[in-house]
């Protein structure tokens, strides 16, 4: 099957897309429980997705969601503690998921102070037990674009853009930086919905060369497009600036 170009919908600012964001989850939530029993997503860090978490903690997101039957996971993680600065779970705990009546055994997240090593394997495990497909089909994978095109921690370049088996990867960075644990692109693109958040001037010129530029230097965030689901970019008028056509 022939992946379907993006959908772009672009926004006056951040706030705004954040709340159209929103009520992008509360309906695929809505729609994967009407169709199974539960619903899965993947989150990502950054600082865009701040605003939507925030968001998904009040009201009237918070009451509408089906918390219980939510199952919460994540698109990658540096390997850190949880109570680390750094760390995408900790960054999810604070603003959504210590305020929402979420159980705990249905957050699952990525143990990346075990090593990446380590922690990929035992994220992977998590993954098969709690999928019955060989390939994990998350409802919904909310994801981010970096100035260079990576997206979850999948950066461009990396062999780990050429695995076809693994569900998630190590990713071994210098030591200046956390090294990390990924998704791999075959569980992104089996993804029911991917949402790309892109805020800001400095996405500007990533984001045409993927969306109307057609993605010419194989850029991570490009290589995303599920073959049997939508894929979606919001964008804030900012991040939207240097296409052509940003109202599509």
């Amino acid at each position: 099957m022939i992946p379907q170009p993006p959908a772009v919908r672009v926004f006056p600012d951040l706030d705004s897309l954040s709340r159209a964001a929103a009520d992008f989850v509360l309906s695929v939530a809505g729609g994967a429980i009407a169709s199974g029993s539960r619903f899965c997503m993947a989150l990502s860090g950054g600082s865009t997705p701040r605003t939507l978490y925030t968001l998904l903690a009040s009201p009237p997101w918070n009451e509408s969601l089906p918390w219980r039957k939510t199952h919460v996971f994540w698109a990658d993680e540096r390997c850190v503690p949880p109570r680390h600065r750094d760390s995408n779970y900790g960054f999810a705990f604070e603003t959504l998921l210590s305020r929402v009546p979420l159980p705990g055994g249905n957050i699952h997240r990525i143990h990346g102070e075990e090593g990446p090593e380590r922690a990929a394997r035992a994220y992977e495990d998590e993954l098969r037990g709690a999928f019955p497909e060989d390939m994990p089909r998350f409802d919904l994978v909310l994801l981010g674009v970096g100035e260079d095109g990576h997206t979850a921690s999948l950066f461009p370049g990396d062999a780990a853009l050429g695995e076809t088996k693994r569900l998630a990867l190590p990713v071994l960075l210098d030591e200046s930086k956390h090294s990390r644990v990924t998704l791999t692109l075959p569980v992104l693109e089996n993804a029911r919905k991917a949402l790309f958040l892109a805020a800001g001037l400095t996405k500007s010129r990533i984001v045409r060369e993927i969306i109307e530029e057609g993605n010419p230097g194989a850029l991570p965030a490009g290589l995303v497009r599920p073959a049997q689901g939508r894929l979606l970019w919001m964008l804030d008028q900012e991040a939207a600036s240097l296409l052509r056509d940003p109202f599509r």
